[in-house]
C-alpha cells in the first residue's frame, strides 16, 4: 500500500474493502481516536472500549464516508457521535440501576413491613390463645372458608364467624396498647 496516499484516497480503497488501506489509515489515525475518545470519556477504559469499538465498525462506517470534508474531520465526527451514545447508554443504564436499586429497596422495606405485621399478629395471637388463635389461623394464615374452618374445629360456621368478629376486637384492642 502507498504509505503517501492521502487519507480521502484510502478511505475510498478501504470503502470498497482494500485491507491495506484500511490497516494504513488505523496505522495513521489510531491514536488519534483514542485521544479524543479519551478526552471526551474522562477514563482510559471507555477511550479504549470506544476506541476499538471504532475501528471494529470503522469498514462499514467508511461507506458512508462521501469525502466532502477532509477524513479526519469525518473521523473526528465519528468518534464524537460515538462517545455521545456510550454517555447516552450509560446514563439510561445508571437511570436503569438507580431504578432498581429504589424498587429493591422498597421490596425489602415492604418485606421488612409485612414480617414486622406478621410477627405482631403472630405475637397477639399468642397472647389472645385458645379458640379464637387457632380459628384465626385456619382462615386468615390457611386460608379457609369458615364452613372449612367449621368443620375442621368441629363446630358451627356461625361458631367460627363469630370468632372471626371477636379476634377482630381483640386484636384492634392490643393494636391501641401497642401504639
Amino acid at each position: 500500500m502507498d504509505t503517501q496516499a492521502n487519507d480521502e484516497d484510502l478511505a475510498e480503497l478501504a470503502a470498497a474493502g482494500n485491507a491495506g488501506a484500511f490497516r494504513c489509515l488505523l496505522e495513521r489515525h489510531y491514536d488519534r481516536v483514542y485521544r479524543l475518545a479519551f478526552r471526551l470519556t474522562g477514563l482510559r477504559e471507555d477511550a479504549e472500549d470506544l476506541a476499538q469499538d471504532i475501528c471494529a465498525s470503522l469498514p462499514k462506517r467508511l461507506q458512508s464516508f462521501r469525502g466532502q470534508a477532509k477524513f479526519t474531520t469525518w473521523l473526528y465526527r465519528v468518534v464524537l457521535n460515538a462517545a455521545r451514545d456510550m454517555h447516552r447508554r450509560k446514563a439510561s443504564a445508571n437511570r436503569a440501576s438507580d431504578g432498581f436499586e429504589e424498587l429493591a429497596r422498597l421490596e425489602s422495606d415492604a418485606r421488612d413491613d409485612a414480617e414486622d405485621q406478621t410477627a405482631w399478629l403472630y405475637d397477639a395471637l399468642d397472647r389472645i390463645g385458645g379458640d379464637l388463635r387457632e380459628t384465626a389461623i385456619l382462615v386468615l394464615a390457611e386460608d379457609r372458608t369458615h364452613a372449612e374452618a367449621a368443620e375442621i374445629l368441629s363446630v358451627k360456621e356461625s361458631t367460627v364467624s363469630w370468632r372471626m368478629s371477636k379476634l377482630k376486637e381483640k386484636l384492634k384492642s392490643i393494636a391501641k396498647a401497642d401504639a
